[in-house]
């Protein structure tokens, strides 16, 4: 065999390994199931009404929680003394991508939205809004999906860039609080949200140990019913039967993926 193919060859086998590696990855949806130990997180892209609220009672009950936010809300000046606060309060800071970007479709799942040289440049970019906070790659690991929506190639490039995919727990409908009455029946109110939290902790065998619950830091005008300001509450009875709240670093630092 001549050299040339060899190393064809070679390159070809080593590209298929990789391939094949990659179809096993999944996203980390869910910490140890024994450890009664909670990851509060917020995402945010264009609002943050509730910001200040949620660090003043993260503060209050000396608790961390952590915060996947877009490029588009760490550039925003308006949030930048917040962005610092959260910072210095000790709390994970990571990416919810640069421009909130939806990455396939809604019912047809596997159907891409956009190319990987689009996802990777995306990306990248929100890492230097990071950067600019003197927040490194290393420290921000984990990497949560705009819109909370992915497939397997969404995985397989996050991992291609050195990142963990992560997504919220499902079981409760903590992430239903960015809906407005206008939505019609896709509206939840926050009394329905709060109450599926605690209905899940009831009925599930495993509670909500190791959970990554997942709420919005700031949500549209037309939610007069914020849910954020349910999180003291929530906060104190989960407290009081005995979990932890974690940042989600601590909460995945034994997890093999």
């Amino acid at each position: 065999m001549k050299p040339i193919v060899l190393l064809t060859v070679i390159s070809f086998s080593a590209t298929l390994l990789n391939a094949q590696h990659d179809m096993g990855l999944k996203a980390i949806i869910r910490g140890d199931t024994t450890q009664k130990k909670v990851a509060l997180v917020f995402t945010g892209d264009e609002f943050a009404d509730g910001g200040q609220f949620i660090q003043s009672g993260l503060r209050k009950e000396k608790i961390k929680a952590s915060f996947f936010l877009t490029g588009n809300f760490y550039r925003n000046k308006n949030f930048k003394k917040l962005i610092l606060g959260l910072i210095s309060g000790g709390h994970y800071l990571g990416s919810h991508s640069d421009k909130h970007l939806l990455y396939c479709d809604w019912i047809k799942r596997d159907s891409l939205l956009v190319t990987k040289n689009e996802f990777e440049t995306d990306l990248r970019q929100s890492y230097k809004e990071l950067d600019r906070f003197g927040i490194s790659t290393r420290q921000a690991v984990y990497f949560l999906p705009p819109y909370e929506w992915y497939n397997d190639s969404i995985v397989s490039w996050t991992h291609q860039s050195g990142l963990q995919l992560v997504n919220f727990t499902p079981g409760t409908r903590s992430t239903a609080d960015y809906t407005y009455p206008e939505m019609a029946s896709r509206y939840v109110d926050s009394k329905s949200i709060y109450q599926s939290i605690i209905d899940h902790e009831k009925k599930s065998v495993a509670g909500l140990n190791g959970f990554i619950l997942l709420v919005h830091i700031g949500t549209d005008p037309r939610r007069k019913d914020k849910f954020y300001r349910s999180l003291p509450r929530l906060i104190k009875e989960l407290k009081n039967k005995g979990y932890q709240f974690v940042k989600i670093n601590e909460l995945l630092s034994h997890h093999p993926g």
